[in-house]
């Protein structure tokens, strides 16, 4: 089992509170890494560090610890670790210091929102990132009635499209405006899914048991579910397994595989009772075995064991799993879950963890037949091997086993995925959907989608500028059209502090950068300075680019301010806490978004993350500042002066930003970027537009890749984060150092 954790030895420890809670999040959808695909029509208990100090590596309190900035020699002469560190300390440390203090809050969760919500503001303050925008917020015309799957912004269970209810024509606008209306008064109740059929039978709809998905365009890179954090892999996965509970279309977490379950008085100790007579089939529908609670217990370890970016969900949280993941542990069974009998399943927590049970809707508790899974030359623990010749696990459709609604009956490389119902499924009476199929769509043709709409080969899109303006012609908007609403998931920009790959990963020969030695210097020691990354930042037209998308009209309607979202909590109770030195209090009722405010205004940093007139982080632009930008600049071009750096319209910076040329929306966005990039700046600085034949080579420019070192670009706009669970860690857990925060790699680093 490979051990990518390491200690990160150049952080201070004079205030520092050394808690840990891991959380997680989606590549493309919900709590993974998110690509960032054609918009779809919308119809982690502490572990204590250790207290040892090192004089050499740690300051005393009234210390100041040492910020000599290294030169681009000297960082180069580095090993790839030891300068992640450093450049991890000197433009995340604050965040990290303010964030283990706020993940260290378990008792008091009002108090730990506010908390963390402040490391947050040092993590935008620090400049790494630029959040974008989300899911939704754009026009759509769409077959599928609202709300007639999960939306909740956490987990997988977005992804599950079994009770789809789908009608053979479009819905028109002012029923899609009724039926939402509805779902908002209906919502617990447990009525809406029979409304919204009656509805709309009763409007004169016919309503079909297919749906045709309109996202694929990209293949999955395994089907195996534990073994991958990326939402490309797990929106097609998540279709073929149950979890033990699951989000209705309601937003109820309703019992799946597990019939009930209880908690123990201290909130230790979770205990389910998994439902007889369900079975594992494999890919032709033959059973392989029962459904048991050892297949909890066999995922669990496969996934900690294959380390596919899911395991920092559980470390801290389920009792030793962080000894086993590091190898400190190489005996499974200390770690907290069980199969205390064949439909018996429990989890040992290593302490209260409020929002567990909105973790089990993620498929790092999927489960796993361990026979089936051995077939195919899976092995447990340190014997585990994925290169082994006989390993086969996940590979194919064919090298999976199933229990949930869907079987894959098709799967043909860029061309078609056809899920089909699994006769076996313990609630196959209770589904909608009995066939999904998903067309493959890579964009080069920026009407076929809306083409494919009209002929049902899809069942909805989102519309972009050119297709905007085709419904609009044919008069589709005007009946059809609404806009969807926005999710969870956060694009963003990601800054490279050091970049060394200069092509992909995976194949030198795509995506070949054109700088020269020394621009590749100038790029490195620019973007290692946290003023030159907020000047880049704040001349960012976002509402430019991303009206290439959506068109003028929405512009703002998708613009996300934060990386988690303002709202995605409130805090319940009065609660006060330390802004720079004064106490400062918020009322029950404050959203998330609201106290990073607070303390961004109080850093002085102009940017704006939440309109009190909005009572949202969402639908404006609180980033693009021209002015500040020139600001900005002018300071960073003084302090990277004294570095030898020169700075001026002879002499700009010059920076990669990879994109695919095939996809006419994106290569638009790309150049709205660089145009207010090279606009704002007066020159200084050059966005270089570096093309990748198709989206995969974009994607291997950094979605794909696992180690920063691979980061194939300056700056990024490829993916982004959804949420696992209810709990801000979800998304903060992923700027995490040593290998621990799957976003980190974006930076260049770990």
């Amino acid at each position: 089992m490979e051990n990518r954790k390491r200690i990160l030895a150049v952080l201070l420890a004079g205030t520092m509170i050394a808690g840990s809670l891991a959380g997680c999040g989606s590549k493309g959808g919900s709590d993974t890494p998110a690509t960032d695909t054609p918009v779809a029509d919308n119809s982690n208990n502490t572990e204590q560090a250790g207290t040892e100090t090192a004089e050499d590596e740690t300051t005393t309190e009234g210390e100041e610890a040492d910020t000599t900035v290294l030169s681009m020699e000297e960082l180069g002469a580095m090993e790839h670790d030891e300068r992640s560190s450093y450049l991890y300390e000197q433009n995340l440390g604050e965040f990290y210091e303010y964030y283990q203090e706020a993940k260290a809050e378990l008792e008091n969760v009002p108090l730990r929102y506010a908390k963390m919500a402040i490391a947050e503001a040092k993590l935008i303050k620090s400049g790494v990132l630029v959040p974008d925008h989300t899911k939704g917020g754009n026009y759509s015309i769409s077959r599928v009635a609202p709300n007639t799957k999960s939306t909740v912004m956490w987990g997988n269970d977005n992804q599950r499209f079994h009770n789809y209810v789908v009608t053979t024509e479009p819905i028109a606008k002012e029923d899609i405006a009724e039926i939402r209306a509805n779902w908002a008064e209906l919502k617990g109740s447990g009525t809406y899914e029979e409304w919204v059929k009656t509805y709309l039978t009763d409007k004169g709809y016919e309503l079909k048991d297919t749906y045709n998905y309109n996202l694929y365009n990209t293949d999955p890179t395994t089907w195996d579910v534990l073994a991958t954090s990326q939402s490309a892999d797990s929106e097609a996965i998540v279709n073929t397994f149950d979890g033990l509970m699951e989000y209705d279309m309601e937003n109820v977490l309703q019992p799946a595989l597990a019939e009930s379950y209880e908690i123990s008085d201290d909130g230790l100790t979770y205990t389910f009772h998994i439902r007889e007579g369900a079975v594992w089939v494999d890919s032709q529908g033959r059973k392989v075995a029962d459904v048991t609670a050892d297949d909890w217990v066999a995922g669990m370890q496969h996934m900690m064991d294959a380390m596919g970016g899911l395991e920092f969900l559980v470390d801290g949280v389920l009792e030793n799993a962080t000894g086993y993941i590091n190898n400190e542990i190489t005996d499974f069974n200390e770690v907290g879950v069980k199969a205390i009998d064949d439909h018996t399943l429990q989890y040992t927590l290593e302490a209260p963890t409020p929002y567990f049970l909105t973790m089990l809707s993620y498929s790092v508790f999927a489960p796993m037949n361990r026979s089936f899974y051995e077939s195919q030359g899976g092995k447990f623990g340190m014997e585990f091997d994925a290169s082994a010749a006989d390993y086969t696990y996940g590979q194919t459709p064919n090298n999976i086993a199933y229990c949930g609604p869907y079987l894959v009956t098709n799967f043909t490389s860029k061309n078609i995925i056809v899920f089909s119902a699994n006769e076996t499924y313990w609630n196959k009476d209770n589904i909608n959907i009995k066939t999904l199929t998903w067309p493959y769509e890579d964009g080069s043709d920026t009407l076929k989608i809306y083409n494919d709409l009209k002929s049902a080969t899809v069942d909805g899109t989102g519309l972009n500028a050119a297709t905007l303006e085709a419904a609009k012609a044919d008069e589709w908007f005007q009946k059809y059209g609404y806009t969807t609403d926005t999710e969870g998931t956060t694009y963003c920009n990601y800054y490279n502090l050091y970049r060394t790959a200069y092509a992909n990963a995976n194949d030198s020969t795509k995506v070949v950068s054109q700088q020269t030695e020394e621009e590749k210097s100038r790029a490195n020691a620019a973007l290692g300075n946290t003023d030159f990354r907020l000047a880049v930042t704040f001349a960012t037209d976002r509402a430019a680019r991303y009206a290439q998308r959506v068109g003028e009209d929405l512009k703002y309607t998708g613009l996300r301010n934060s990386y988690t979202p303002a709202t995605f909590v409130t805090i319940e109770e009065d609660v006060t806490v330390d802004i720079n030195g004064t106490e400062t209090s918020f009322p029950a009722g404050t959203y998330y978004g609201e106290v990073m405010q607070a303390q961004l205004d109080a850093d002085g940093i102009p940017i704006k993350v939440y309109d009190e007139s909005l009572a949202s982080g969402d639908g404006f632009d609180g980033w693009y500042n021209p002015d500040a930008a020139k600001e900005y600049l002018a300071k960073a071009k003084e302090q990277l002066a004294a570095q030898g750096v020169v700075i001026d319209k002879e002499n700009p910076v010059k920076l990669d930003l990879p994109y695919p040329q095939n996809n006419e929306m994106f290569t638009n966005m790309a150049n709205a970027y660089k145009q207010s990039i090279e606009a704002s700046l007066d020159g200084e600085v050059i966005i270089t537009l570096v093309p990748g034949n198709d989206t995969d080579e974009w994607y291997y420019t950094g979605y794909f890749t696992d180690y920063g070192y691979e980061a194939n670009y300056n700056i990024t706009d490829v993916s982004g984060w959804g949420p696992d669970f209810g709990d801000p860690s979800t998304y903060l857990d992923t700027f995490l150092p040593d290998y621990a925060g799957y976003v980190t790699k974006s930076l260049g680093i770990f």
